[in-house]
């Protein structure tokens, strides 16, 4: 079991030697998947594929696919680590739903092993596996329409495929330099430059693999992991592999806390607790933080403020009002 310090915010694991199973009276996180037929226009289809891309690897295989398939592949995968901060929760949960409505059965890879060979809670799979159900609940009860998703533990999965699976990641890695794989660091929230250990250079062939496993029509994850994407489509170009999947790519929303005097922005980190509102954060604490939040008058420049408001108030609501009194101009 796993439960939040009143004291420090932090993630407190209850002392469990035993393998976390699934027990009596827990419900299966795909008992709702029951894929629903698309009915919307080609147009409507592809503006909301469009509405969830900051980048699309490439427009033209994008039309293409919505063309030819009604209901596609897509695959997203996510190493359960920490707290769930309010972009991994709520623009999440806005995407998927863009997506399955687009027509996507959307496979969402909980990446049991990969937290482990990242290094995360301590490569504890115990803790890892309680923090995969924790992600779930928190996208279940946050509106996620899961009637199009169907989440696979990766490392069941891999174990099931075993045979067509590891010959994939190693084709993969036979076919690229270390330095190429090296590139892709900033996946697993490392540098280039970082000391990595063997298991973070496995890493991106497994997570390259993922991809062609899952046979993914369209990878849809954040700007920060384009590179292992990218090293998918160049894949497909050295092996003659086809079709090769469409990268949909979404905006990294910016941490409350930026540096005024950085031509950087700061991304959303679970280690400062100001810099990001957590899922489970109560009214009050979010309140605060809003309040501290970098959001300096008349400047739009890597204003979190601003961000907050265009990929998640506007993500769900058409209108957002500021109150303001009649002599500072009245609501807006």
């Amino acid at each position: 079991m796993v439960s939040i310090s009143p004291v420090h915010g932090g993630l407190v694991f209850a002392d469990e030697k035993e393998e976390v199973k699934q027990h009596p009276g827990e419900t299966d996180p795909n008992v709702g998947f029951n894929p629903v037929p698309c009915t919307l226009s080609f147009d409507e289809r592809l503006a909301l594929v469009n509405a969830v891309g900051e980048e699309i690897l490439t427009e033209d295989s994008l039309r293409e696919l919505l063309k030819s398939k009604i209901q596609f592949i897509c695959y997203d995968g996510f190493e359960p680590s920490g707290r769930m901060h309010i972009a991994q929760g709520m623009l999440r949960k806005i995407n998927v739903n863009r997506i399955t409505r687009a027509g996507g059965i959307f496979l969402i890879w909980v990446a049991d092993w990969f937290a482990m060979l990242n290094h995360k809670m301590g490569g504890d799979l115990n803790k890892i596996r309680v923090l995969g159900k924790y992600f779930i609940e928190v996208w279940k009860a946050c509106g996620m329409d899961l009637r199009n998703v169907k989440f696979l533990w990766a490392s069941e999965e891999i174990n099931r495929s075993a045979a067509a699976y590891w010959p994939q990641v190693l084709d993969i890695a036979t076919k690229n330099t270390l330095a190429r794989i090296t590139k892709c660091c900033q996946i697993m929230g490392r540098k280039e430059h970082d000391t990595l250990s063997a298991s973070q250079i496995i890493y991106p062939c497994m997570q390259c693999a993922d991809i062609f496993h899952l046979k993914a029509d369209m990878c849809q994850l954040g700007m920060d992991q384009r590179k292992v994407n990218a090293l998918a489509i160049e894949y497909c170009n050295a092996t003659g592999k086809t079709p090769k999947p469409v990268i949909v790519s979404h905006h990294m929303v910016l941490g409350l806390q930026q540096d005024p005097n950085s031509d950087e922005p700061t991304k959303m980190s679970k280690s400062n607790p100001d810099a990001a509102i957590f899922m489970e954060d109560e009214e009050k604490d979010v309140n605060a933080k809003i309040k501290k939040a970098y959001c300096p008058p008349k400047v739009k420049k890597f204003n979190p403020i601003l961000e907050y408001l265009k990929y998640l108030i506007f993500g769900v609501y058409d209108e957002f009002v500021v109150t303001r009194k009649p002599e500072n101009g009245g609501d807006v």
